[in-house]
């Protein structure tokens, strides 16, 4: 289960920072991502980080949007600086991995229920 928080309302410059817990009988998790979906858009990521630490950028946040995470907490977190109004949307968290008792595994791919970030001009 994934479950997020952080999402808000905030004026043009702001920043934010929102927080996805994995929770559950977790082995390991691989990447965990951070996608976005405005109205009348399709869902786009915005960010992916690996296990060791890797981070990676849609154009249109890199140098603002911050991917981290805490592998001992099973968490990941977005930091949202100098935001716009563009940046208005619902933010999903996405992470794939294993869950279960060694050997006994099995793969799991979720999303989070949502956040919703408005950025008013």
């Amino acid at each position: 289960q994934l479950v997020e928080s952080g999402g808000g309302s905030v004026q043009a410059g702001g920043s934010l920072r929102l927080s996805c817990v994995v929770s559950g009988n977790i082995y390991s998790i691989y990447n965990m991502d951070w996608y976005r979906q405005a109205p009348g858009k399709e869902r786009e990521m915005v960010a992916s980080i690996t296990r060791k630490g890797s981070a990676s950028y849609a154009d249109s946040v890199r140098g603002r949007f911050t991917i981290s995470r805490d592998n001992a907490k099973n968490t990941v977190y977005l930091q949202m600086n100098s935001l716009k109004s563009e940046d208005t949307a619902v933010y999903y968290c996405h992470v794939e991995g294993n869950h279960g008792t060694y050997p006994w595994l099995s793969e799991f791919d979720s999303w989070g229920q949502g956040t919703q970030v408005t950025v008013s001009s």
